[in-house]
């Protein structure tokens, strides 16, 4: 019985040491060193500043930024309450919801789905070369630009399917704002 008892005693301090300490500890040193940037959250700093990630959806207000999805994550883009609504199509609460939504583009035409539905996550940061140019006459007109200078940015910054058929082509919203705040600044 001591014998037994003994055996289970080690291995559990040996595997407490080896899977609590050892292993994450190895895990995050081998993220530091070959993959720091995507270990460390993607980050974008500019001037010193943090202005956001870019795998972490974030909201845009206004006429003048191009608007994310929107977000069921807590109150909005809230990382500790990643989740979808997991509310059906003819849950009311839902469609009230993609109802204001659609009202507050009024632009007269149908609007891209992305622009009215939250992500599976809630904390999307992509939206799809539709929603972004269906958003670019608003874009331009708030910010003087031409609807061409708009759209070539849009085109610009779209990331097609990876290996060429993974995944839809997207474009991530904060870097297309970010160089939105670029060439509204020249």
């Amino acid at each position: 019985m001591k014998r037994t008892l003994a055996t289970a005693i080690a291995y559990t301090v040996i595997t407490a040491l080896f899977l609590g300490i050892a292993y994450p500890f190895t895990i995050l040193g081998i993220g530091q060193a070959l993959f720091r940037d995507k270990a460390n959250g993607q980050l974008i700093i500019s001037n010193g500043h943090l202005i956001g990630s870019r795998i972490l959806g974030q909201p845009f207000t206004g006429p003048n930024y191009f608007h994310s999805r929107p977000s069921a994550a807590g109150i909005g883009y809230d990382a500790q309450a990643s989740s979808g609504s997991n509310l059906g199509p003819t849950n009311k609460t839902l469609v009230d919801r993609i109802n204001r939504s659609v009202a507050n583009e009024q632009t007269g035409q149908p609007v891209p789905i992305d622009l009215v539905t939250a992500s599976a996550s809630g904390l999307d940061p992509d939206i799809t070369p539709d929603a972004a140019l269906y958003q670019g006459p608003r874009i331009a007109q708030a910010r003087h630009l031409s609807k061409s200078e708009v759209n070539r940015l849009i085109q610009s910054h779209i990331t097609p399917r990876q290996f060429g058929l993974l995944g839809e082509p997207r474009i991530n919203v904060l870097e297309l704002n970010l160089a939105l705040d670029q060439i509204s600044q020249n």
